[in-house]
């Protein structure tokens, strides 16, 4: 049931446009997906997960054409997310379009949700 969850994740590209989109590209750049102390820069994780992901799982992860994503970190790991946001999985097609540092923040963010 999450692995479906989770295929759906990068299934839907596009959809709703945050106001910082434009800033996305530049965050991720200047920062690490992680922090040297391990944390994740949520802010810039939620802003790439509006900009791909929300139009399928939601802008809350609660769902919508894709599963919820709400406790997808219970289920896989971050590792395990890039894989499925990468290559896809079951009816999730692979997101070529989201770069590998946009994919391991996203993934980083998506697997603390437990």
């Amino acid at each position: 049931m999450m692995l479906g969850l989770v295929l759906i994740l990068a299934a839907c590209g596009g959809g709703e446009e945050s106001s910082d989109e434009g800033t996305n590209e530049e965050t991720t750049e200047e920062q690490s997906d992680s922090g040297s102390d391990g944390t994740v820069d949520a802010s810039a994780a939620e802003g790439v997960y509006k900009s791909n992901c929300a139009s399928c799982h939601g802008g809350d992860l609660e769902g919508a054409m894709g599963p919820a994503l709400t406790q997808v970190g219970g289920k896989y790991s971050a590792d395990e997310i890039v894989n499925i946001i990468k290559n896809g999985k079951g009816q999730m097609p692979a997101q070529g379009d989201v770069t590998d540092e946009d994919a391991q923040l996203v993934a980083s963010w998506l697997a603390a949700k437990k």
